[in-house]
């Protein structure tokens, strides 16, 4: 089962994280056939590049607030006299 374009908008990084935990403890069991693994494999792939993907942008968005902050204190500190 792969992951869907709209489904894939709307799920958290944590469902998706627990997904591909249930995934790779299925596939880790052994007891599937090639073609139930081989679905699973490439579901799990999919959750895989989600996860990263809202890795990714979380950490652009810190990335930017960070910069953001270091202006303002920044601007601050030129502002406030020396005590």
């Amino acid at each position: 089962m792969s992951v869907a374009p709209d489904q894939e908008a709307r799920e958290s990084f944590e469902a998706a994280l627990a997904r591909l935990e249930q995934i790779a403890l299925a596939l880790e069991k052994g007891d599937l056939s090639l073609e139930e693994s081989l679905k699973l494999y490439e579901e799990g792939i999919a959750r895989a590049r989600l996860c990263q993907e809202r890795l990714e942008e979380a950490e652009s968005k810190i990335e930017v607030l960070s910069q953001d902050a270091r202006r303002v204190l920044d601007r601050a500190a030129k502002v406030e006299p020396p005590r």
